[in-house]
């Protein structure tokens, strides 16, 4: 069971890191990193998505570094950490003033702020048998409340019976990823790895039907002109398409 545990770990990280590169290549998203620097924009990018990848890849790492059995754990998202600081360095340099300011902000509150305080309150004044609870909660609480985006773009799919805004490689690859990560929490016998993936395959299960479904259906007015109204309302609240965002918190919502 362990040699299987740990083959079924390293698959996990392959899969993982694949999905954490995503936004550098296009094998699973329509649009790069890479673009952004070739184009010196951050277009229409938000910053949210990668900031809270890299607070709950933090958080993982921190999981992992303090379970004596988090090695594959770690790594993962230890790796995942790297690329999600890079994305948010290249958004903050080149994207406009204004939204400059405010995502450095939220990566003083969130990726300062929050992760220190949990840092500091977990080694320091949380006792050493419960540390791999109360972080483990917290991982698993944060990547939980991360499926919202993913929840929004298949909203879209539905409403606009169009795929445009749901790449089946994405939605394939983070169906294979939590169906490792929740066979491998199983042997290992983890809930905090265990839950958050079975809630991945669930959603990951649920948008290759969507996809199944609706990929060769005609569709009889244009996606973006059928929630073009919401698009409004949603640019005015300053957040992204829901459907655009869903794809951008999808190439980073990695559980592990």
């Amino acid at each position: 069971m362990a040699n299987l545990s740990f083959i079924l770990g390293i698959i996990g990280n392959v899969i993982s890191i694949l999905l954490f590169a995503s936004p550098i290549f296009s094998f699973v998203s329509r649009k790069t990193f890479c673009g952004m620097i070739k184009k010196k924009s951050t277009g229409d990018y938000k910053g949210e998505p990668y900031i809270t990848t890299l607070l709950s890849t933090s958080l993982w790492t921190l999981y992992g570094i303090i379970n004596p059995d988090g090695l594959l754990v770690m790594t993962v998202n230890g790796a995942g950490a790297i690329l999600q600081l890079i994305y948010v360095i290249l958004f903050l340099v080149y994207a406009p003033k204004d939204t400059k300011v405010k995502a450095a902000k939220l990566v003083g509150v969130v990726n300062v702020g929050v992760l220190g305080t949990v840092t500091a309150v977990t080694l320091f004044a949380v006792h050493k048998n419960t540390r791999l609870t109360f972080v483990g909660i917290l991982c698993t609480a944060l990547t939980i409340g991360m499926y919202a985006s993913p929840l929004s773009a298949m909203s879209t799919v539905v409403k606009t019976k169009s795929v445009e805004y749901m790449p089946f490689l994405l939605s394939l690859f983070l169906f294979l990823n939590a169906g490792v990560w929740s066979a491998y929490a199983v042997l290992v016998k983890d809930i905090y790895i265990g839950v958050p993936n079975a809630v991945g395959l669930f959603l990951g299960s649920a948008q290759l039907i969507l996809y199944v479904t609706y990929k060769n259906k005609p569709v009889s007015t244009n996606p973006s002109e059928a929630i073009e109204e919401e698009e409004e309302e949603e640019e005015e609240g300053g957040s992204a398409h829901p459907g655009r965002r869903g794809i951008e918190m999808n190439s980073s919502l990695v559980n592990v």
